[in-house]
């Protein structure tokens, strides 16, 4: 039985004085597809349409990595004083990457930028800056420290409640940023006891999608983050008819 495809967008950055552009993704995206039973496939930032739909075919799934923020104005909002922009050609090519995949059903799983991006996207919003937006809101970012912890309230029955379960539930912490609307099709599957969303899920019987704010390929992640990673390649081999659905499973 052949391994699934999992396509990984890439972050980039342009040339400068000191460096040439280049594209670049962290190990841990990798390693995790390659640890749950995929074979992970680098997409650089495309700039032609077909092309990425050429390559979109021949893919099994696809994994929206995290990184810098989303430019409000692309989605009719200001410009906030603390959004630190992604470079403009991984935007424009992430944007057009998310359309062709939800317009073929592809499997997806978005991580921080990923997921937001996923859901506005989809016709939902952001919060641009959570202690503005949310004053009462626990620290979702400490850059005094990298190993920033919460916890989570996860709803019944979803993959995050497939996941956790009953372990210890404690998740890392990098963002100012948040999903604030939820886009149609989607709902909240965790938050963080302060309300602020923390992961999403497709509620379409045709789109296996669904995304996490925070890091479960991160060094500050635990061993059981790790089976996010796990439920995706699950969900694309349902997908791709490799494995019985979970229902058919239970039905036999």
């Amino acid at each position: 039985m052949s391994k699934p495809l999992i396509g990984i967008n890439t972050d980039f950055r342009s040339s400068n004085q000191n460096s040439t552009e280049f594209a670049y993704v962290a190990a841990g995206y990798f390693d995790a597809i390659f640890q749950a039973g995929g074979l992970p496939v680098l997409i650089p930032p495309y700039e032609n349409e077909s092309d990425l739909e050429h390559l979109l075919q021949r893919l099994d799934g696809v994994l929206l990595i995290g990184g810098a923020d989303l430019d409000p104005r692309r989605d009719g909002w200001m410009l906030h004083p603390t959004v630190r922009l992604q470079d403009p050609r991984r935007e424009n090519s992430d944007r057009m990457l998310v359309r062709l995949i939800a317009e073929h059903r592809t499997p997806v799983l978005g991580i921080g930028a990923g997921m937001q991006l996923i859901n506005v996207s989809q016709g939902g919003n952001l919060m641009l800056h959570i202690p503005e937006d949310m004053p009462g809101a626990l620290p979702h970012l400490d850059p005094l420290d990298p190993d920033h912890r919460h916890t989570l309230q996860l709803a019944s029955g979803s993959i995050m409640d497939r996941v956790y379960g009953d372990g210890e539930l404690r998740v890392n912490s990098m963002h100012h940023m948040a999903v604030d609307e939820i886009a149609p099709g989607f709902q909240v599957t965790a938050r963080c006891p302060d309300g602020i969303v923390e992961a999403i899920e497709s509620t379409m019987e045709d789109w296996f999608a669904f995304g996490t704010q925070f890091h479960p390929e991160a060094s500050t992640a635990s061993a059981l983050d790790m089976r996010i990673f796990e439920e995706f390649i699950m969900g694309v081999e349902i997908a791709r008819g490799m494995v019985p659905a979970v229902h058919e499973l239970v039905a036999a």
